[in-house]
């Protein structure tokens, strides 16, 4: 009996690494960590200034003290502080990163793939009717040769490809 010789670490490994997708993955953590410098320049250059319109620009500095007295910051604060200026500001990096993913990426790059689709449908389409145009010009030529040795047009011939 011959066994089966299993594939090594080694060979899984090198498998694993030459997988495409683990190759576009790691594109897309490079990229999303470039990214992220531009998303938190937004917050921080047109967000912040805009809440700091209505607000302050920092909204960590917002919350509410569920247990008096609430003092202090760090190790040393008395009572129990509710930070939901936190809790708003990472929500609206958040809705703000979603937003420019999706208006500036995945909004464009749907529309860019549905016209390709189209213009591929577009060319299938025309092949076909070329297709078509060209099997009924090769009938009006066997239907005009049937009429000229006077077999008339309309039945054609018997057999397989005979003409």
């Amino acid at each position: 009996m011959s066994e089966k010789k299993e594939p090594s670490v080694w060979q899984g490994f090198k498998a694993f690494l030459m997988r495409g997708n683990v190759i576009d993955l790691a594109v897309a953590v490079v990229i999303g960590a470039a990214f992220t410098n531009i998303v938190n320049s937004v917050v921080k250059g047109v967000i912040n200034p805009l809440v700091g319109a209505i607000g302050t620009q920092s909204l960590d500095s917002y919350s509410s003290c569920l247990k008096a007295p609430c003092r202090g910051s760090g190790d040393d604060a008395e009572g129990v502080k509710i930070l939901w200026g936190s809790v708003l500001g990472a929500t609206l990096t958040f809705v703000i990163t979603a937003a420019v993913v999706y208006f500036l990426m995945v909004l464009p790059m749907s529309k860019y793939l549905a016209r390709m689709e189209a213009r591929r449908k577009a060319r299938e389409g025309t092949k076909e009717i070329l297709e078509v145009t060209e099997l009924e010009v090769l009938k009006e030529i066997r239907d005009a040769l049937l009429a000229q040795r006077g077999s008339g047009p309309a039945e054609p011939p018997a057999g397989p490809g005979r003409f």
